[in-house]
């Protein structure tokens, strides 16, 4: 079984290698503090709408929650992946089930496709995590200002 974890790390990260690129054909997406070094984006799920994502970039798998999932499965915008042991911030396990979302919008011009997400018990926030950013990489997360700096968008769905 693989394994994951899920815990809150926000400082200045910058992936990828070619620092030049990133400057040519970025997109801005401004991020919302909400105390505690925790920073929220608006984002889109494709069959879901809009929602209010916390940025982890601690975070192996972006997360939804039931609710949302059980939307998108009405609206057929998820297919069910595996399953996965995870490992959260507090060392405990849980089993999830990862899905792959037919696509987000980060902000209102970074569409992704194909993104996979784990899927946590309720009405959990929903998590931005790596399995999202990394199709953006290289990618920078800034604190001051508070912004993601996100490569390989598509402005359209």
């Amino acid at each position: 079984m693989k394994y994951f974890a899920v815990v809150i790390t926000l400082v200045f990260v910058s992936i990828g290698t070619n620092v030049a690129s990133v400057s040519k054909s970025t997109t801005s997406v401004s991020m919302k503090s909400h105390g505690a070094a925790t920073f929220y984006v608006q984002g889109e799920i494709l069959g879901a709408g809009i929602v209010d994502m916390m940025v982890d970039t601690g975070s192996g798998y972006s997360t939804i929650n039931e609710h949302t999932l059980d939307i998108l499965k009405k609206n057929g915008k998820a297919r069910y992946k595996k399953d996965l042991v995870g490992i959260l911030a507090n060392g405990k396990k849980m089993r999830v089930a990862v899905y792959t979302l037919s696509a987000i919008n980060i902000g209102k011009n970074c569409w992704l496709h194909n993104v996979d997400a784990a899927v946590f018990p309720g009405k959990t926030r929903q998590i931005l995590g790596l399995s999202a950013l990394s199709k953006t990489s290289p990618f920078t997360f800034s604190m001051d200002p508070p912004e993601l700096q996100l490569s390989n968008c598509k402005n359209r769905l």
